[in-house]
C-alpha cells in the first residue's frame, strides 16, 4: 500500500508508492522488441479496471473512459490518520488516482480532436472533481497530463490523470499564499491583473477568445512555458460552466497545436491549478492551466537554488508560436 511521509525540514509530503514501478511502459517494451498491447485502446477494456465514467459514441461504444489507476499513487483503501515515529510523521497513502482515457484511438492527440471532444474531456474533469469533492477527507485534486516520454509518460495513448489527496501540496500552498499576499498589498487578484496586463501588452499573448487568455508568462521558468487563464475571476476549476468548457477547449486546442507546430517531437506536462476543494470561493486566487514543454532538463543549479534558467524569453517564445516557425533545439 502507498504511504505519505512528511519531510521534517520543508514540511512537504512525499508519496512512497512502490507498486507504481510495475506499471506498463510502452517505450521500454518497444526498446526490448517485445509485443505490446495498449490497455487504453478500444477492445482492450479488460486490461484496465472497470470504467467509473464513460462518454458514449454514436456506435454503441465509448469515446472517453475514466478508470481507477491499476497502479495507484494513492488509494481509498487506507486511513489518512497521522502516525508519529520519533521526529517523523506519516500516514497511509489515502486518496484516489484515476485515468481519463481521452479517446479510443491510440495515436489521436488531444489537440487533433474536435473542439467538442476536447470539451468533453474538460467537462469530465469537472464532473469527477465534483464527485470526489463529496469525500470530506480529500482536500486537493490535481489534474494533469504527461505527454511524451521526456515528460514522464509511460504510455503513448492520449490520457490524463486525476490524483485526489488528503492535503494540499506545498507547491499549491505557496502559490495561494503568494496570491494572498498580493491581494493584501494591492487589493486585487494577481491573476486578474496578469490577464489585464498581458492583454494590453500583447507581445506574450499566444491565444485569446471571449473567456480565456493564453500567454507565455513574464517570468517563465521553462522555454515556451504557456499559461491559460480565465478572463473572469474564478477560484475553483470544477465550477466551470458547460459553455465555458467549449471556449476552454478551443483555446487549449489552439495553444497545443501552436506548441506542436513549433516544437518538434513535443513533450509536455499540463497541470490544472485550482483552490483546495473544501475551501470557499476566494477573491485572491484564480484557477489556471500551466503547460510546460520539456526541451531541457532541470539540472544542478536549479535543484540547488530553486532558480530557473530559461534560454528562450517569453516574448521570443510567443513570437515563434504565433508565426508557426520551427524552433531549432
Amino acid at each position: 500500500m502507498p504511504e505519505i511521509r512528511k519531510d521534517p525540514v520543508f514540511g512537504r509530503w512525499v508519496i512512497i508508492a512502490s507498486e507504481r514501478a510495475l506499471r506498463p511502459n510502452e517505450f521500454r517494451t518497444a526498446a526490448e522488441g517485445a509485443a505490446y498491447s495498449c490497455p487504453f485502446c478500444a477492445g482492450n477494456e479488460k486490461l484496465t479496471p472497470p470504467a467509473i465514467y464513460t462518454l458514449p459514441d454514436d456506435k454503441g461504444s465509448w469515446r472517453l473512459r475514466v478508470v481507477r489507476n491499476k497502479y495507484p499513487a494513492l488509494t481509498g483503501e487506507v486511513s489518512a490518520e497521522n502516525r508519529r515515529d520519533g521526529i517523523y510523521d506519516s500516514m497511509g497513502g489515502m486518496g484516489f488516482h484515476e485515468v481519463v482515457i481521452e479517446t479510443p484511438e491510440h495515436s489521436l492527440k488531444l489537440e487533433d480532436q474536435p473542439v467538442e471532444a476536447i470539451a468533453g474531456v474538460i467537462k469530465t474533469f469537472t464532473l469527477r472533481v465534483k464527485e470526489i469533492k463529496k469525500d470530506p477527507r480529500i482536500k486537493y485534486v490535481m489534474i494533469f497530463k504527461n505527454h511524451g516520454r521526456n515528460a514522464g509518460a509511460s504510455l503513448l495513448h492520449p490520457h490524463s490523470q486525476i490524483i485526489a489527496m488528503p492535503m494540499a501540496p506545498l507547491r499549491a500552498v505557496q502559490e495561494i499564499e503568494g496570491a494572498a499576499d498580493y491581494f493584501t498589498e494591492r487589493g486585487t487578484c494577481v491573476f486578474c491583473d496578469i490577464v489585464k496586463e498581458e492583454a494590453a501588452f500583447t507581445k506574450r499573448v499566444v491565444g485569446e477568445n471571449a473567456d480565456f487568455l493564453a500567454i507565455t508568462p513574464y517570468a517563465s521558468r521553462f522555454s515556451f512555458e504557456t499559461w491559460i487563464l480565465p478572463k473572469a475571476h474564478a477560484s475553483h476549476f470544477e465550477n466551470t460552466a458547460a459553455d465555458q468548457a467549449l471556449a476552454l477547449a478551443g483555446i487549449l486546442k489552439t495553444t497545443l497545436r501552436k506548441l506542436s507546430a513549433s516544437l518538434p517531437d513535443l513533450a509536455y506536462n499540463l497541470i490544472f491549478h485550482s483552490t483546495p476543494l473544501q475551501e470557499p470561493e476566494s477573491g485572491h486566487y484564480h484557477w489556471h492551466i500551466e503547460i510546460m514543454p520539456k526541451l531541457t532538463h532541470v539540472a544542478g543549479f536549479e535543484w540547488g537554488t530553486g532558480f530557473y534558467i530559461n534560454t528562450v524569453s517569453p516574448e521570443e517564445a510567443a513570437e515563434t508560436l504565433n508565426s508557426g516557425k520551427k524552433y531549432k533545439i
